[in-house]
């Protein structure tokens, strides 16, 4: 619930308006052996998944726990979400006593169980619940062994419906008894539920632990306050116990009250405020404050205006997986603003915030790919990174694809497609995409043709700018050729 920077992805914006196992399926399908081949299909999921249950039960072939883990992870990496739930499992065992599967490592057993969990594997589910309820190979946590239990028991199970019940009794129990630990994690258990009527109840045991002095109660109930969530909206009431928290060192609540004193939301704007309470938070290590004095360096708002400063601020917090600072360490190594420029460590750390799901990082990152700056030249991965930008409504990002669409490249050609997002990018206001929807519409190419829709874009293109849409209205009013 914490408010993460606000504003620190607005002010670089406007700097840029600019598969690891790729080769896994032909390198296992050719190398497949016939009897693989007679268990299953080795070029799918699925067949993949049989493979490895094949070797793990050793039914056809002679049983081989690693070989077993080799295509539970094919198929895992697919996106299968048994075989995500069975390699998982098999970190999480490691090699029994007669030499049997792989090396244990509680890290990858808890990547693929939360990928299958988020699937909706509801033995992944409850496999998480018990690891982070007995605290195994993760801290110990009654609140995420309530998450895991409660997914699985809304999907029916009823082994983790009163395992989810039975820690929530006994919470229930602890908190009526005045234990403020109970009273917390209580409150964070029906927060989760996401329903009114749980978020009024989270409220109220959030309230009773931070009038305790509970600065992790303090921070959450500030966020209900803040978001209005269980209790009627209050900025004065989110500030009161944001700013309580951060008395006590919370580094969450810092930031965020970091943020109401530099936009102004219930109290007096203070970019001096602001920079003292990131600036806690900061030297703690929250990558959100981090990113943020890295954008008040380069605003020079509160503090002496210092490119170096920022790229230094954006890289530690880049460094800690900040998406935002991520993006902007990219245009800062894009542009040679305040750090060497560098076009492949742009692309880098492009890539690092396109991952994460950034839609301008995935425009910046698809320009590169296009025009072969820092990276191999590819319209392949161009189209493959415009389209979840656009898809965020990326006007840029939609532009381009609609150019990608209708010139074929990195896909194949298709003028519907390139109308689509060419009319998706006009209708936000973007010029070229508004010529380019008017040669369509003039052209009957992806869609009806259209003098008058023709007339329309070129109008709207030609007041935005674009000289050669007076060209197009000139053809339509029969002014010339």
């Amino acid at each position: 619930m914490a408010v993460k920077g606000i504003i620190a992805s607005a002010v670089l914006v406007v700097l840029l308006s600019v598969g690891a196992r790729a080769q896994c399926a032909d390198t296992v399908s050719a190398g497949a052996t016939a009897q693989q081949k007679r268990l299953a299909d080795p070029q799918d999921a699925d067949g993949r998944y049989k493979i490895g249950v094949a070797y793990y039960e050793g039914k056809g072939v002679k049983q081989n726990r690693r070989l077993a883990a080799k295509w539970f992870r094919l198929a895992a990496e697919q996106g299968h979400a048994v075989a995500q739930y069975r390699l998982g499992m098999i970190y999480f065992f490691g090699v029994d006593q007669q030499g049997r599967g792989i090396e244990k490592s509680n890290a990858e057993a808890l990547k693929w169980l939360r990928l299958a969990a988020y699937q909706g594997n509801a033995n992944a589910q409850i496999q998480l619940g018990v690891m982070y309820e007995k605290g195994v190979g993760v801290p110990q946590s009654d609140i995420e062994a309530s998450k895991w239990y409660a997914m699985a028991a809304e999907l029916g199970n009823h082994e983790a419906a009163l395992t989810f019940y039975k820690l929530y009794d006994n919470l229930h129990s602890k908190a009526k008894e005045g234990d403020i630990d109970a009273q917390f994690k209580l409150g964070k258990i029906l927060f989760n539920k996401n329903t009114d009527k749980e978020y009024s109840e989270a409220a109220m045991w959030y309230r009773l632990a931070a009038e305790q002095m509970h600065a992790n109660a303090q921070f959450e109930l500030g966020n209900m306050f803040f978001y209005g969530l269980g209790v009627e909206q209050s900025n004065a009431e989110a500030l009161k116990w944001y700013r309580k928290a951060a008395e006590q060192g919370n580094a969450s609540a810092q930031v965020n009250l970091g943020d109401m004193y530099l936009t102004g939301r219930g109290v007096k704007q203070s970019d001096a405020e602001a920079v003292k309470w990131y600036t806690k938070a900061a030297v703690q290590g929250n990558a959100s404050a981090q990113s943020n004095i890295g954008v008040l360096y380069f605003a020079g708002r509160g503090l002496k205006q210092n490119d170096t400063e920022a790229a230094n601020w954006f890289r530690l917090a880049a460094l800690r997986g900040d998406v935002n600072a991520q993006l902007n360490l990219g245009v800062m190594y894009a542009n040679g603003t305040g750090i060497e420029k560098n076009d492949a460590e742009a692309a880098r750390w492009y890539k690092r915030a396109a991952e994460q799901g950034n839609a301008l990082a995935q425009y910046n990152l698809g320009n590169m790919y296009r025009n072969g700056r820092g990276i191999d030249k590819s319209n392949a991965e161009a189209f493959k990174w415009y389209s979840p930008a656009a898809e965020q409504g990326n006007v840029s990002a939609q532009n381009n694809l609609g150019n990608m669409y209708r010139n074929g490249l990195g896909v194949v050609r298709n003028d519907t497609g390139a109308f689509k997002w060419y009319r998706q990018a006009a209708e936000q206001g973007n010029p070229s995409a508004q010529f380019n929807l008017g040669e369509m519409y003039e052209s009957g190419v992806g869609v009806e043709q259209s003098s008058a829709e023709a007339l329309k874009w070129y109008s709207l293109a030609a007041e935005n700018g674009i000289a050669g849409a007076m060209k197009g209205i000139d053809r339509l009013m029969g002014r010339g050729k």
